[in-house]
This record gives structure tokens, C-alpha cells and sequence, in this order.
């Protein structure tokens, strides 16, 4: 058997079906993972009579690479990425690759990029998308690190990778060093924001309508022929109709506490860092996070008692109108989203394709959806789009949906369904349009009791003031910190 054109270490179930996702496209993988029996079991089982070489040692894995060699590692994020790289860096060779397709934190991938091309080695960090599913039959895959890797894995990536309808590969140079992992993270928080939307689409309808699954089922089939159409809406159409043993909704089952596993909460930690008021993702961290205080939550709704009025308005309005408030509030998380690519490239000196990420993100990913073809449209437009609020299919989009917004917004206030996500996106939809926000009484309040000095805006931008407002301060004033 030939030398294989690339090794995948780490046979969880991403890193097998990407290996018979890649052997499918017609190249030969080896694989090893530190469990040997794992291997064995996978080349005697899946594996059997495909172009896949089992390995039961990193040298003997090496030894089975055409040169360049690349190494794909399908390792758990943290600290067994580093070990795996220190085993790696010993064994490869000056123009070897090592490439990271875990969901590994972007400054983790900065670090490591600059570590193995000090070794003279060449390092990708590649977000991967799909899932298992998506791994196995084309997932969405948005790599950085150094660039002269990229010709070398382009043609595995694209050749794997889910296409569009025109067959473009939803794969594509994203930037240096940790732009990968970066926009992998800010996919996730999107994710988050993604899903928390229609949890909150299904509290309303559920608690405050009060449908069952079959009518929540056909809502939902019928969202996904509309500007909705996606793989998340998809889903929930056929989680809602499916049925346990005993013929109910397996779904009113379930325990109420979301787990994650800590991509979101990156993002909003990216957001803060950068001064980007991503609230939407952050709302849908935190929805996860009271998920999670579950028996305290049953206390305090016996401690209250409180019980949702009847609704009186017009059912099937009321319905259309939450389709309307689920498409505004997902177009804000996307603006959110991609306000802090654009503001955290500034900050590492990335050149991303703003355009481009859409189209990595249109197929195999699990936030994949014709409304991002609207997004890659915007940005081929003009690639130095501020902010897709500001797009005019998005500006038109968005003053017809306004109306509906406000009225699911104003119902859940009124009759008391928690929609953390859809009324934060709201506001930050008043705020982001409102020409005077209220920060200049805040900026005096700083001023009075810090001297953090202000801004006028009968003077220059950049000349700072400060004022004695009890008449007995002085006139030193404080630092400034500026988010943003």
C-alpha cells in the first residue's frame, strides 16, 4: 500500500468519520490513537479493506506519511494538544505540518503557531463543524495558523468539506495564527445565540399559547420554508414530533438544564475584551447557566406561585409574529457576531473574508442557513460593511419585522415568559439606532465621584474635562478607560 497523503490522531467518533469521510474523497489515511486497541478495532471493523493504514506508534505513523507530512489531531482541547505537539515536534521534519481540528481557544492557537514554526514546522488550527454527521458526510471547516500550510491541506480540506448549491467548498483560508479557532468560536457563540432564539420561539408558544408538540411540529415544518430555513429549525421540527415509548413528545422528558462546553462563554469573554457589545450570545450563555440552577428555580416558582395569564389576542398573529421576532433577533446575533470578527481582527492583524466565512458557514456547519447567503451577498457588496444593520436588505428586512418584534418583546414582559435573547437583541437594536444615549449623565456620574474626567460636544473629540461639582474637590483627575 502507498504512503498516505495525511495521519489523523485521535479515533473519538470526529476523528473517525473524518478518516472515512477523507478515504471516501480517495485519499489513503493512516490513524493512531494512544489506545491501540482502538485502532485495531477500527481497521477490523469500519476501516476493513479501505485505504486506511493502522499505526500502533506517532513514529510508526510518520513513517507512513508522504512528505510533506501532515498530521491531523483530533485530541481533546487543553493540555493534550501541547503534550501532542511536544511528541510531534521531536519526530517531524522542517515543512511537516501539525494541524489542530479541536475546538481549541484562539490564544491557545496563536501560542502553539508560533512555538511549531519555531521549531521550523508549519502549524494549522482549523475549526471543524457539523458534528459527527457533518465529519463524516462534509463538515463546514475554517482553518488558520501558518499560511504557507494552506496549499498543502487545501485540496483534502475542499475535497472533504460540504458544498453549496453551485459546488464552492464551505472551506477556506480564514487568516494567521488563531483567525481559525477565532471564527470557530464566534460560530459557536452564534450557535448559542441560534438555539437559545428557539427555545424561547417554543417557551412562548408552549407556556403562553399553550400548544402541544404536534401543533409546535407543524409551526416549525412550516418556518423552515420561510427566510428561517435552516438546519437548527430543522431539527426542532423533528425533535418536537418525535414520540418516547409510550407515544409522548420525548422532548417534555427531558431535564430543563443546558450543559456547555464553553465556546460561548469565550465569545462573550472575547467581547468584553474587544469593548463589542455581543448581548445577545451572552444572554444565551447566562440563559444556560440558570438552566442550570434547576432545584433553586423550582423553589423560588413555589416561593412566587406565579402562573402565566390566559392569552387573549389572535393565536395564528401571535405566531407569525414570533417568526418575525425569531428572524430579527437571529439577523442581530449575526451583526453582533460579526462586529467582533471585524474589531478582533484590528487587534491580531487578520485580513478575514467576511464574505468568505459565510460561505463557510452556509453548509455541513451546525448554524448552516440560506439567510447567510444574504450575509456573503452584504459583504461582497462592501467588504468594509461596519455593521449588517447597516446593509440596506438588512436595514429594509429588519423595519418590517420591527413591528412584530415589539409586540412578542412587549407580551413576554407582559405576561411574564422569560425571552432573555429576543428582548436583549431588541434593545440593542434601540440603543445601536438612537443618536443620544443616556452615557453622558453616566460619564458626569464617573466624573463626580472619580474625576474620570468627560468629553463636550461643543469641543474636539479627544479633550477631556473635568468639574468640581461639590465645590470643595480639587482639580486632579483620574485615568481614563475607554471599551472600544
Amino acid at each position: 500500500m502507498k504512503k498516505a497523503d495525511i495521519g489523523l490522531i485521535g479515533l473519538a467518533v470526529m476523528g473517525e468519520n473524518l478518516i472515512m469521510n477523507m478515504e471516501s474523497k480517495g485519499f489513503t489515511v493512516a490513524c493512531y490513537n494512544r489506545t491501540t486497541e482502538k485502532v485495531d478495532n477500527f481497521i477490523n471493523g469500519r476501516a476493513k479493506g479501505k485505504n486506511i493504514i493502522g499505526c500502533h506508534s506517532i513514529q510508526e505513523l510518520i513513517d507512513n506519511l508522504e512528505k510533506p507530512r501532515k498530521v491531523f489531531c483530533m485530541v481533546k482541547a487543553g493540555a493534550a494538544v501541547d503534550a501532542m505537539i511536544d511528541q510531534l515536534v521531536e519526530v517531524l521534519e522542517p515543512g511537516d505540518i501539525i494541524i489542530d481540528g479541536g475546538n481549541s481557544h484562539f490564544p491557545d492557537t496563536i501560542r502553539r503557531t508560533k512555538y511549531v514554526e519555531s521549531k521550523g514546522l508549519l502549524y494549522v488550527g482549523t475549526g471543524v463543524s457539523g458534528g459527527e454527521e457533518g465529519a463524516l458526510k462534509g463538515p463546514s471547516m475554517m482553518p488558520g495558523g501558518s499560511p504557507e500550510a494552506w496549499p498543502f491541506v487545501k485540496p483534502i480540506f475542499q475535497g472533504i468539506c460540504a458544498k453549496v448549491e453551485d459546488g464552492q467548498a464551505c472551506c477556506d483560508w480564514v487568516g494567521e495564527n488563531g483567525a481559525g479557532h477565532f471564527v470557530k468560536m464566534v460560530h459557536n457563540g452564534i450557535e448559542y445565540g441560534d438555539m437559545q432564539l428557539i427555545c424561547e420561539s417554543y417557551q412562548l408558544m408552549r407556556d403562553l399559547l399553550g400548544m402541544s408538540d404536534d401543533e409546535m411540529h407543524e409551526v416549525f415544518k412550516k418556518w423552515n420554508e420561510t427566510e428561517l430555513d435552516s438546519y437548527l429549525i430543522e431539527i426542532t421540527r423533528d425533535i418536537l414530533a418525535y414520540k418516547d415509548v409510550d407515544g409522548e413528545p420525548i422532548v417534555e422528558k427531558i431535564r430543563d438544564t443546558a450543559g456547555q462546553k464553553g465556546t460561548g462563554k469565550w465569545t462573550g469573554i472575547a467581547a468584553l475584551d474587544e469593548g463589542v457589545p455581543l448581548t445577545l450570545i451572552g444572554e444565551a450563555v447566562f440563559s444556560r447557566c440558570l438552566s442550570a440552577m434547576k432545584e433553586e428555580r423550582v423553589e423560588a416558582s413555589r416561593v412566587y406561585g406565579r402562573k402565566i395569564p390566559e392569552f387573549t389576542g389572535d393565536k395564528a398573529e401571535f405566531i407569525e409574529a414570533i417568526r418575525k421576532a425569531l428572524y430579527a433577533s437571529k439577523i442581530i446575533s449575526y451583526a453582533q457576531g460579526y462586529t467582533l470578527m471585524r474589531t478582533a481582527a484590528k487587534t491580531y492583524g487578520w485580513n478575514l473574508n467576511y464574505g468568505g466565512i459565510a460561505l463557510m458557514w452556509r453548509g455541513g456547519c451546525i448554524i448552516r442557513s440560506v439567510f447567510l447567503g444574504k450575509i456573503k451577498e452584504a459583504y461582497d457588496k462592501n467588504p468594509a460593511l461596519t455593521n449588517l444593520l447597516l446593509d440596506p436588505y438588512f436595514k429594509e428586512t429588519i423595519e418590517k419585522l420591527v413591528p412584530a418584534w415589539r409586540t412578542v418583546a412587549a407580551a413576554a414582559c407582559q405576561y411574564g415568559v422569560s425571552a432573555p435573547a429576543m428582548t436583549s437583541a431588541l434593545s440593542y437594536f434601540d440603543g445601536y439606532t438612537t443618536e443620544r444615549l443616556p452615557a453622558n449623565l453616566l460619564q458626569a456620574q464617573r466624573d463626580y465621584f472619580g474625576a474620570h474626567t468627560y468629553e463636550r460636544l461643543d469641543k474636539p473629540t479627544g479633550e477631556f474635562f473635568h468639574t468640581n461639582w461639590t465645590g470643595h474637590g480639587g482639580n486632579t483627575t483620574a485615568a481614563t478607560y475607554n471599551a472600544g
